[in-house]
């Protein structure tokens, strides 16, 4: 594909992408925070259930139809189970031992999971030189991330490391998995509610058993706040916005928010939560994005388009 076959975004769809990374950013701060007063797997609960609700109005709002066969609800429970109940619980067990941003750092490996289990398990998604080599780059930047713990007296445990790093696995068969929805005929915002409501089926008896979150202190205001942060803009609000931008600009261009989410859980981890990450944690997450962007190709393009030195453009 030429630069020119890339679908045109404008400024409307590109502040869109800011946003949504922001979005996505934040809830590395909001599940942060949460789980300052409430277990991992309650925190799913709230976030997918809550989530789940806002989505039903917003279909509700706009004439959408959600379909109501066997073959789709099941397939909503696999895409549940893969991309929020797995994911969303390693990552908030995770987060319970380190910062968020350093979580954010480890989910931005999602890309090449996705590629990697792609090549093994679809005939139209097979590795090229370009991925293979972002790949490489991209395993290199987790290889520095982790190794760096070696010299670091209070690295963080690594158990929590692998919990992320299995949580963007678990990603990766999600974006391979919810490949069916579209020979299904299935809206990607009704996929999105269909998940939540499944993943909201499959976490409850997680958290009773788990947790037991009837037997736990009344959350605080802030606690309550970061909640409704995570539920309604950080997964509701985002699929709207994800899904819009998907429309236009396709996925390549929407792949970018998978750069831009660090930069912004970053931020909010340490202007907020006063977290800290040393100097292996970015250059880890260096190669990593030097990584998807080779991945993304349209680095290797532009250099390429460019006159030599010297010459005509």
């Amino acid at each position: 594909m030429s630069m020119s076959d890339t679908p045109k975004m404008g400024p409307i769809e590109w502040a869109l992408l800011l946003i949504l990374s922001i979005l996505w950013g934040g809830a590395f701060f909001f599940s942060k925070v949460a789980l300052g007063e409430l277990p991992p797997f309650t925190v799913v609960l709230a976030r997918v259930s809550l989530a789940a609700l806002a989505l039903f109005v917003f279909l509700a709002a706009t004439g959408r139809v959600v379909p109501r066969g066997r073959a789709v609800w099941t397939a909503f429970f696999g895409m549940a189970l893969l991309n929020n109940i797995v994911p969303f619980g390693l990552i908030f067990l995770a987060q319970t031992a380190i910062p968020s941003g350093l979580a954010s750092i480890l989910n931005a490996t999602t890309p090449i999971f996705s590629i990697l289990i792609a090549h093994r398990l679809t005939a139209d998604e097979r590795m090229t030189r370009a991925k293979l080599t972002g790949v490489g780059l991209g395993l290199a930047g987790v290889a520095v991330l982790m190794g760096g713990n070696a010299f670091v007296s209070d690295a963080p445990p690594l158990w929590a490391l692998l919990a992320c790093l299995g949580a963007a696995l678990s990603y990766g068969f999600a974006s391979v998995y919810g490949r069916r929805f579209r020979r299904m005929g299935v809206e990607p915002v009704v996929v999105a509610f269909g998940q939540l409501a499944c993943a909201t089926l499959l976490a409850i008896p997680i958290a009773a058993a788990v947790d037991a979150p009837w037997t736990l202190p009344a959350p605080g205001p802030a606690t309550l706040a970061a909640l409704a942060g995570l539920a309604l803009l950080s997964t509701a609000l985002a699929y709207v916005l994800f899904f819009r931008i998907l429309a236009v600009g396709g996925a390549t261009n929407s792949s970018l928010v998978t750069l831009l989410i660090p930069v912004s859980a970053i931020l909010l981890g340490t202007l907020v939560l006063n977290e800290r990450l040393t100097a292996n944690h970015f250059a880890g997450m260096a190669l990593i994005a030097l990584g998807l962007l080779v991945i993304d190709g349209r680095m290797l393009r532009l250099v390429r388009s460019q006159p030599p030195a010297g010459g005509r453009a």
